[in-house]
């Protein structure tokens, strides 16, 4: 660069003047006896502001795991702690780029005394100077002897004024355009590059900007103590399902500190590994001091090159001064830093422990209720099967029981999952209200269960008539009950192999209509119609019919009397309890009906009807027949 600027000073310049500037030998500078030694070269100082950068932004992982009162407290203190952190971190890479500035600074003195192009540009800048001053003075005498003269001379002394002028505007142009030339070198060297990167970091990070006033960083051990005592006690409100979320978000909490903790201790090897060096660097300042007094002492003829020297030893003291120290702060508030890091990670494992305690706990309740209710389920069951002997109502307790059963155990299960009941409450009202809209078949279906298993209901094998449909109950279940289709007539009703499902919500409906027997009643009555013949005595056949039924029906007289019974002390019905056959006259266009009422027992109805059927026949028959 520096060569790049001489060759293009020397065309600004005349031909002469930069032969006679190239011909000129360098003049050697002087070395510094003081070696201006960094600490850190350029890149070794950005790295280590990526690494200080890389660890303050773990506050925001802190701050997504920071969840309980003590946890904010910690977090805060961090915060401050890491704000003066990084604001020192800052503070030595600025010294250490200072350093760097003043090195290079040197090495540039030292190539300029040495090197052909800067001593080229040394001397075109010193011939421009020397002739911008004399053009200077040319113009100031001019300007008074214009102020003298008169006439014809005054104007020739105007247009030497001009060219003068021009002259000098033109050494100004040469003396900027080697000025900006200079400069921009400068500025693009690498100490410069490397304040504007620290400048550019500073930028994106806040607590770079402020001041380290104080070291002292609240502990909040004390309060961290008492909050986390408090979260133990709040633990037995929780829920099963809560307890398990809470004791995992304890573990990934642990793990995010160990390893922020890892990082800072990483950290913090890191500065201590610098420190090393600048103290190195300070030994042997102060060696070298006790040195120059020792020759000031022996000589005297040395004291203003002894007080040069220390002039620069005190100022590369401050400088590396202003690297140790905050080297050393940095390391008090990185352990501080730590000191915190572990007292929040005592509380956090202070709280996974009460979780764990607190979760045992409750599965243990859970465990023991659930084993509670089925024992008790268990020893229900076994008590219905030996002490109730009678099917129907044992399958009945052991429906009421199976609902119980399931019913505890749900809400034994709502209760120990659930954290808070008042919202489970509203959340199962809402379900239950959705539901309700959506299933209402259904649950009028299960409605009509319970009505069809009470007193007057149905069990299996029982015959009933749906509508129109008659047939035996195969099956009775929550939602539908199926029956095997019975065709035929009354009197000899056969299955016809179909299977008819109807639901149970078919109590409720007005139309249809469910019919069945009373329990232990299988008694119905058949109607025959004849026509009596003409000409014939209808009292006397008519005491003649009853007496054939009466006959037909003596077989089965006792079981027809006593269902008949059953239904008159069910009914609540007074009169007589005779299930007498019963004849109705009627009289018609054609001539005498004779109506014929009889009662029968559903399973033996086709047998009794026909033998009804055939005393009925003789009866009319001996009627009919002519008179021997």
């Amino acid at each position: 660069m520096l060569a790049k600027i001489a060759l293009l000073a020397a065309l600004t310049l005349p031909f002469g003047m930069a032969a006679q500037a190239a011909e000129q030998a360098p003049a050697k500078a002087a070395a510094d006896p003081v070696a201006q030694r960094a600490v850190m070269t350029g890149e070794q100082v950005v790295q280590i502001l990526d690494e200080t950068v890389d660890w303050y932004r773990t506050l925001g992982t802190q701050q997504q795991a920071a969840t309980q009162p003590s946890d904010l407290l910690i977090l805060y203190a961090n915060r401050q702690t890491a704000d003066k952190v990084m604001a020192l971190a800052f503070e030595i890479a600025r010294a250490n780029a200072e350093l760097i500035s003043s090195e290079a600074g040197v090495k540039e003195a030292q190539q300029e005394a040495s090197t052909p192009e800067a001593q080229s540009l040394t001397r075109i800048r010193q011939k421009l100077e020397e002739q911008r001053t004399e053009l200077q003075a040319d113009i100031e005498g001019v300007r008074r002897q214009i102020a003298a003269a008169s006439g014809t001379a005054k104007n020739e002394l105007q247009a030497r004024l001009s060219v003068l002028q021009g002259e000098l505007d033109l050494i100004n142009a040469r003396r900027n355009l080697f000025s900006n030339m200079t400069q921009y070198a400068s500025e693009n060297t690498g100490a410069n590059a490397l304040k504007a990167h620290i400048d550019a970091i500073a930028a994106s990070i806040p607590a770079s900007m402020g001041p380290v006033t104080t070291m002292t960083t609240t502990t909040p051990a004390a309060g961290s103590t008492s909050v986390s005592s408090a979260v133990s006690t709040s633990l037995s409100q929780f829920g099963i399902w809560d307890l398990t979320a809470t004791v995992l978000r304890l573990s990934a909490k642990a793990r995010t500190i160990e390893t922020i903790d890892r990082r800072t201790e990483d950290l913090q090897e890191v500065f201590t590994q610098i420190r090393e060096k600048p103290l190195e660097q300070l030994k042997a300042l102060t060696t070298r001091g006790d040195e120059l007094a020792a020759e000031a002492e022996q000589d005297s003829s040395k004291l203003k090159y002894v007080r040069d020297q220390y002039d620069t030893i005190a100022w590369l003291f401050q400088q590396t001064s202003s690297i140790v120290t905050p080297l050393s702060k940095a390391e008090v508030l990185l352990t501080q830093y730590r000191n915190n890091l572990n007292n929040w990670r005592d509380a956090t494992q202070r709280q996974y422990r009460d979780a764990w305690r607190a979760l045992g706990i409750r599965l243990a309740i859970f465990a023991g209720l659930l084993a509670l209710v089925f024992t008790a389920a268990e020893v229900y069951r076994r008590a219905v099967f030996r002490y109730v002997q009678d099917v129907r109502r044992r399958s009945r307790l052991l429906l009421l029981r199976k609902i119980l059963l399931w019913a505890l155990v749900v809400a034994i299960a709502a209760a120990t999952f659930a954290t808070e009941l008042g919202s489970l409450a509203t959340f199962a009202g809402l379900i239950t209200a959705g539901l309700a809209v959506a299933m209402q078949s259904v649950l009028v279906s299960v409605v009509g269960y319970f009505f069809l298993i009470g007193k007057y209901g149905i069990r299996v094998g029982d015959r009933v008539q749906v509508g129109s449909v008659t047939g035996e109950v195969i099956d009775l279940g929550l939602v539908r009950l199926h029956l095997m289709e019975l065709g035929g007539q009354d009197g000899a009703m056969s299955p016809t192999g179909r299977v008819v499902a109807f639901a149970n919500s078919i109590v409720f409906q007005s139309s249809g209509g469910l019919f069945k027997q009373i329990p232990g009643i299988n008694l119905a009555w058949h109607e025959i119609t004849v026509r009596l013949p003409s000409g014939a005595d209808a009292a006397a056949l008519k005491t003649r019919l009853i007496e054939a039924v009466s006959s037909g029906l003596q077989d089965y007289r006792d079981d027809i009397l006593r269902q008949t019974q059953e239904i008159q002390r069910t009914a609540q019905v007074h009169g007589s309890t005779d299930a007498r056959p019963q004849v109705q006259l009627r009289f018609s266009a054609e001539g005498v009906d004779a109506i014929v009422r009889y009662p029968v027992e559903l399973l033996h109805a086709a047998e009794i009807d026909e033998r009804v059927s055939r005393e009925v026949l003789q009866v009319i028959s001996s009627e009919t027949r002519p008179a021997a």
